[in-house]
């Protein structure tokens, strides 16, 4: 059935871990079909406590309120500015040229906690740890942990709505490839030096199998819902909003939806205050096969795309999205 959502659905979390088998079952419907008509919600009893949230907030904002020249030396093109920083206008959206209005900064696996036992240790670049915010590292690594745990409860929840074993995603996503971005939307003093078709983020699909996002500091996320309208993504404090990325649309041959969507300029009169934002993209390990689920693909719905590992479509999107050369 086709539904309009006008705001994205909310979820309790704790009905799906610790709820009775009915509360369990209805969250895994009610996430399926936000999923398969929307691709986002908004989730309570998380994990992730204002506490933390606040000090996260607080250590990023000091390492953005450095100078260009301090940022600049946590900052690694040659590894496609996968840990560290990278500076404002580096990044654009898939099709377009001109930058958006952001900086952020990358923190992943932490190797020192990765087995040495797991190959997938040599593949990972190191995280740099800005010495001048004696904070960063712990605020990041504790987020970083808390995130990743909810989003594997919520891959729990999407392996059973696809009448797959819940445990399917866990050895996919064991020390994935996932990244805590935390981005600083800087401020702009005077908006007609910036190019006419700048944005603080261009409409564009996450890469990854799903997105965590702890609230925004300002208003300005929008999705594109089926119809063609863009409507506003809010959420209480209390709330991760959690949305699908490209390679579970990949995976499910497009049965779940990663919907297109933009962070847009404020009012011309605010565009000289800050916004800031903390996704947790959630990767998996570069080796799992992407290829559409026998389960997606009938009659109705032939098999859209073609065979790709994680690793591989990171790469192509990578590239397309001027971070690699």
């Amino acid at each position: 059935m086709e539904i309009l959502f006008d705001e994205i659905p909310s979820l309790d979390l704790a009905d799906f871990t610790s709820g009775t088998p009915e509360q369990k079952h209805n969250f895994v419907k009610k996430l399926g079909e936000a999923y398969q008509n929307i691709g986002f919600v908004a989730i309570k009893n998380h994990g992730l406590s204002q506490d933390l949230q606040d000090r996260l907030y607080q250590s990023i904002k000091s390492f953005f309120a450095l100078s260009d020249e301090i940022k600049s030396k946590y900052e690694r093109p040659e590894i496609g500015y996968q840990r560290g920083y990278t500076g404002k206008g580096k990044e654009h959206a898939k099709g377009r040229n001109t930058g958006d209005l952001k900086e952020f900064y990358h923190v992943g696996q932490e190797l020192e906690l990765i087995p040495d036992s797991d190959s997938i240790k040599s593949e990972y670049p190191a995280n740099l740890w800005p010495e001048e915010i004696p904070n960063f590292k712990q605020d990041a690594i504790e987020a970083y942990q808390t995130l990743e745990n909810a989003g594997k409860a919520m891959l729990r929840a999407i392996a059973l709505h696809l009448e797959l074993e819940e445990d399917y995603f866990e050895d996919k996503v064991a020390y994935g490839n996932s990244i805590l971005r935390q981005i600083h939307y800087f401020p702009i003093e005077n908006p007609d030096e910036v190019p006419a078709d700048a944005v603080r983020a261009a409409e564009h699909g996450d890469i990854n199998l799903i997105t965590l996002l702890m609230g925004a500091s300002a208003d300005g996320l929008q999705v594109l819902r089926k119809d063609g309208k863009w409507i506003p993504i809010t959420a209480l404090p209390d709330q991760l909003v959690v949305n699908v990325g490209d390679m579970l649309e990949r995976l499910t041959n497009k049965k779940l939806k990663s919907t297109i969507h933009r962070v847009v300029n404020p009012p011309r009169e605010l565009m000289h205050t800050s916004r800031f934002s903390i996704p947790f993209f959630m990767h998996p390990r570069s080796e799992m096969d992407l290829t559409c689920l026998e389960s997606c693909i009938d009659e109705s719905h032939p098999k859209l795309f073609s065979d790709a590992t994680a690793g591989e479509f990171l790469e192509e999107r990578l590239r397309e999205l001027g971070l690699r050369k």
